[in-house]
């Protein structure tokens, strides 16, 4: 093992300066800027009017390390890293960030130590250097760079790990962009068939969501919570477009049932979050042996005038960020309303058209499928390759 203050030095402290509304001030990386992947996202650089002089060293270049140093919770550690890859003598790093830079890039490959950095993070090492002040988790950052090591390895394995890691990063990118590239797919399609849903440009009725659906939420009390039982599904385990249940709170048969006297789940039903994450609504397609707490629930009933698939994509439109979700209310706790989702007032389609819609997406969603199992297989080979190497 090797110390990674010997490897790096200490972590250089970024730059603050005055926002630069011109856009001719220096581009300044912040955490904002940060992906949990480890990769540089560059929409909504801030450009600042640096005063300073002397910062020459300061600039980015290739095979940098940054460090969020400020903006961990109690769900995510502190302690982020990504990989910088872009120009030279451009950016800027803030200062609520940190930078590592290798000293010696014929010893140690900048790459290697990244990877290692962020397996670290990602099964929260970080934690143990954490100080908690104003809400914030903010991290020891000397105390961490000092107390780090890095899994020795020769020149040749690191650069060969890299290369299997970054093979596995691409392919885990590109099935990612296939998926969005579906999804943009049929929210494409959802405007040639049904239209400006605003305009109404065919002249269709028009109807409350709560009138031709069964629109409820979850319990409002909080049960108590149990090592074994019925997962209580909530905003947090309604993500990427499904639902997960492996972080569910567990609780007992009879709150189980007490709950589902009012808001069964059934198989086609849409959930959707109403508090944190609002909105990004699922169609349940698991056996749903659970309860629900603070998500919105979208029952479809035989004589609905509308279709699961047809109101999944509209809850997904600019329609619906415009007519609902522009009213999301709270500080730090965002959340909707149920009167707001209720009274969602909605285009009601010919339902031949919305079953053609649902076929199309029907065959959409099979490809998904398919290039989601890619993507699963890629991530666990990769975490597994992660877990190898670093331990």
């Amino acid at each position: 093992m090797a110390k990674l203050i010997d490897i790096t030095g200490k972590a250089l402290s970024g730059e603050w300066g005055s926002d630069d509304e011109t856009g001719s001030g220096i581009p300044v990386l912040r955490t904002t800027n940060f992906t949990n992947e480890g990769v540089v996202n560059y929409e909504n650089v801030v450009t600042r009017t640096i005063t300073k002089t002397g910062i020459d060293e300061k600039y980015l270049r290739p095979g940098d390390i940054i460090l969020e140093k400020s903006g961990g919770s109690d769900k995510q550690p502190v302690g982020r890293v990504i990989y910088y890859d872009g120009p030279e003598k451009t950016y800027l790093f803030n200062n609520f960030t940190g930078l590592l830079r290798v000293k010696d890039v014929n010893r140690w490959w900048p790459r290697y130590v990244f990877y290692s950095l962020y397996a670290n993070y990602r099964k929260g090492g970080t934690r143990e250097y954490e100080n908690k002040t104003t809400g914030l988790h903010n991290l020891k950052t000397d105390a961490y760079v000092s107390g780090y090591e890095v899994t020795d390895a020769t020149y040749d394995q690191q650069k060969l790990i890299c290369e299997r890691l970054d093979n596995l990063t691409g392919i885990i990118r590109l099935r990612k962009q296939q998926l969005t590239a579906l999804d943009d797919l049929i929210k494409a399609r959802f405007v040639e068939m049904f239209g400006d849903t605003i305009l109404n440009p065919f002249g269709w009725e028009k109807d409350l969501l709560g009138i031709v659906c069964d629109v409820r939420d979850g319990t409002h009390d909080s049960p108590q919570y149990h090592e074994t039982g019925f997962p209580l599904v909530t905003s947090k385990n309604v993500t990427g477009g499904k639902i997960d249940l492996t972080d569910c709170s567990l609780i007992s048969e009879e709150d189980f049932k007490k709950i589902n006297e009012r808001s069964k789940v059934n198989i086609g039903d849409i959930i959707m979050p109403m508090i944190g994450t609002v909105g990004k609504p699922v169609i349940v397609d698991i056996e749903p042996d659970f309860a629900i707490k603070n998500v919105a629930l979208i029952i479809f009933r035989p004589e609905s005038k509308v279709l699961n698939k047809y109101i999944h994509a509209l809850l997904q439109s600019d329609y619906f960020d415009d007519a609902v979700l522009s009213k999301v209310r709270g500080g730090t706790q965002k959340f909707i309303s149920l009167g707001d989702i209720r009274n969602l007032e909605i285009l009601v389609p010919p339902m031949e058209k919305q079953k053609r819609f649902g076929d199309f997406v029907l065959q959409i969603d099979k490809t998904k499928s398919v290039i989601q199992k890619a993507l699963d297989e890629a991530q666990v080979l990769f975490d597994s390759l992660m877990q190898q190497y670093f331990g």
